[in-house]
C-alpha cells in the first residue's frame, strides 16, 4: 500500500508518502511541504495548495489519501484555514477517484507512539525511528504527514473491516425487519391488534360523549 499522507494547514500543508502493510518494514518515499505566502488571498492560497498536492500525486501515484481530521480549536481563524487546506485535499483526491480516510490527532499519535498525547516531539521521534531516517523531518507538518500515512496503513485495514462488518450487520437487521413486515399476523397478533382497536374506538367514543 501506498499512502499520501496530508497534515493541512494554509501556510505548511504537510505531505508525506509511505510505503508498507500491516506487520511488514515501512519506507519513506517522500515528505515535503506546500508552502503559501500568508499576506495572499485564501482563495489564491488554496490554488497553490491544489497545484502542489496534484503535483504530488502525479508524482508518486498513492493508493489512497490519508488527511488529518479537523477538530475544533479556540483559535476559530486557525480551524478555518486547516479546514479549507483539508477541503482542497480531499477534491484533488476525489478527482483522482482516489478513497480519502480522516484521522484524528490522537488516532495519529497513539498508533505511532502508543500514546495519544503525545507531542510533536514523541512523534517526529517515533516517524524517525519507524522510517529509519538519519534525523526528524522538518517542520513538524512533514512529520505529521507521514505520521499519518503510518497510521492508516497500520489501522486503516482493520478500520475498513469493521466498517463492513458494520454495514453488513445493518443490511441483515433491515433484510430481517422487512421479511417480518412482509408475513402475515399470526392469530394471536390480529387478537392483540383487533382488541387494541377496540380499546381505541371505546376510548374515543368515551371522550366524544363528554364533549
Amino acid at each position: 500500500m501506498r499512502v499520501l499522507g496530508v497534515d493541512p494547514g494554509l501556510t505548511r500543508c504537510g505531505a508525506g508518502v509511505v510505503d508498507g502493510a500491516p506487520g511488514r518494514p515501512l519506507a519513506m518515499v517522500a515528505v515535503g511541504v506546500v508552502r503559501t505566502p500568508p499576506d495572499s488571498p485564501v482563495h489564491e492560497r488554496l490554488l497553490l495548495i491544489e497545484q502542489g498536492l496534484e503535483v504530488w500525486l502525479e508524482e508518486h501515484r498513492p493508493d489512497v489519501v490519508a488527511i488529518e481530521r479537523v477538530f475544533s480549536q479556540h483559535n476559530v481563524r486557525t480551524v478555518m484555514g486547516t479546514a479549507q487546506a483539508s477541503a482542497a485535499a480531499m477534491l484533488c483526491a476525489a478527482r483522482r477517484g482516489l478513497p480519502v480516510v480522516l484521522h484524528t490527532p490522537s488516532e495519529v499519535k497513539a498508533a505511532v507512539t502508543g500514546s495519544g498525547r503525545a507531542d510533536k516531539a514523541q512523534v517526529g521521534a517515533m516517524v524517525t525511528r519507524l522510517l529509519r531516517l538519519d534525523a526528524p523531518p522538518r517542520p513538524a507538518d512533514a512529520a505529521d504527514a507521514l505520521a499519518l500515512a503510518i497510521c492508516h496503513i497500520w489501522r486503516g485495514p482493520a478500520q475498513e473491516r469493521l466498517r463492513t462488518a458494520g454495514s453488513r450487520q445493518t443490511q441483515q437487521l433491515l433484510a430481517r425487519a422487512a421479511a417480518a413486515a412482509a408475513r402475515p399476523p399470526t392469530p394471536a397478533q390480529e387478537r392483540l391488534r383487533r382488541a387494541e382497536a377496540e380499546a381505541q374506538a371505546a376510548a374515543a367514543a368515551h371522550q366524544e360523549g363528554r364533549s
